[in-house]
């Protein structure tokens, strides 16, 4: 296990860096990003969210309206455990505008519960819906605040994770290998006067933007996509998968295909025993 990141020396290429030199990357993690498909940083650095979550701010639990996924904090005010039906853990918390949020898990252990005692101030993440009690949240993301802690600054990425990897520590990894990001010029691949032509942000500032965006990002246009920074790198993926196509044609042109010369007696025997008689086209070919 490597005790922190590790600069590229000399004129190496950062991204062809192996994941291993991330802090925190042993072999049972090196292997499971590699089943992912993640070995060097740079498959860090394209691996590239799903969604969004807004947790820069918080919430009012009056204000938490049924329908959004909304960050607030509350003091438990009561937990149970029930079992009808299938286990279950409800703990109710409230905050300043004297509002309860019923918080329902299905799925939890006894530690967990444990940790839910009344009295515990949270900040909890989900979405809101109507519940047979008033408003609810089901399985939401939740800490224990123990002392005051800032709220995130930019919008929490959701990756696509594979088996044997978690949000969290996806999240740690990209933020570490975005640290290693080399300047925009290093790291360019368009030319100026086509980025420029096409309206495009360097790819250094579209790749920070995607994993991080800021508090007062437009969500709604980073969700459909549409966002500068997306639309640069899907500009690279298009002329990447253009020049892939280009190369194998290429590659396709310098292999003729051998001749191959069929003995005629064979190929008079196979065409005789053949039920119908070939069109055209099928001579053609069979030339």
């Amino acid at each position: 296990m490597n005790s922190g990141s590790t600069a590229p020396a000399g004129g190496e290429d950062p991204g062809e860096q192996p994941v291993s030199v991330l802090r925190g990357v042993g072999p049972g993690l090196a292997k499971a990003l590699a089943d992912a498909g993640i070995e060097r940083l740079q498959d860090l650095w394209f691996h590239l969210p799903l969604r969004y979550e807004d947790r820069t701010r918080v919430v009012p639990i009056r204000d938490a309206l049924p329908g959004s996924r909304v960050q607030v904090e509350g003091v438990i005010d009561a937990a149970e455990r029930g079992f009808r039906f299938r286990p279950q853990l409800r703990v109710a918390i409230s905050d300043a505008s004297n509002a309860t949020l019923l918080l329902r898990f299905f799925h939890f252990t006894r530690a967990q519960a444990e940790q839910l005692a009344p009295g515990t101030r949270l900040r909890v993440y989900g979405e809101v819906r109507h519940g047979p009690q008033g408003p609810e949240m089901v399985h939401p993301s939740w800490q224990r605040l123990l002392l005051e802690q800032p709220i995130e600054q930019t919008l929490t990425p959701v990756y696509p994770v594979a088996e044997g990897l978690q949000q969290r520590r996806l999240a740690g990894l990209i933020g570490q290998a975005l640290a290693l990001l080399p300047d925009d010029e290093r790291l360019e691949c368009l030319p100026r006067a086509l980025r420029a032509r096409h309206k495009l942000t360097s790819l250094r500032e579209a790749l920070r933007y995607v994993h991080r965006p800021p508090p007062q990002a437009d969500v709604e246009q980073l969700l459909a996509g549409q966002h500068p920074a997306q639309r640069r790198l899907a500009f690279d993926e298009l002329i990447a998968h253009n020049l892939g196509l280009k190369r194998l044609r290429a590659t396709i042109r310098a292999r003729a295909a051998p001749r191959i010369v069929a003995p005629g007696a064979r190929r008079g025997r196979l065409l005789a025993a053949l039920p119908f008689r070939l069109t055209g086209a099928q001579q053609r070919a069979l030339a």
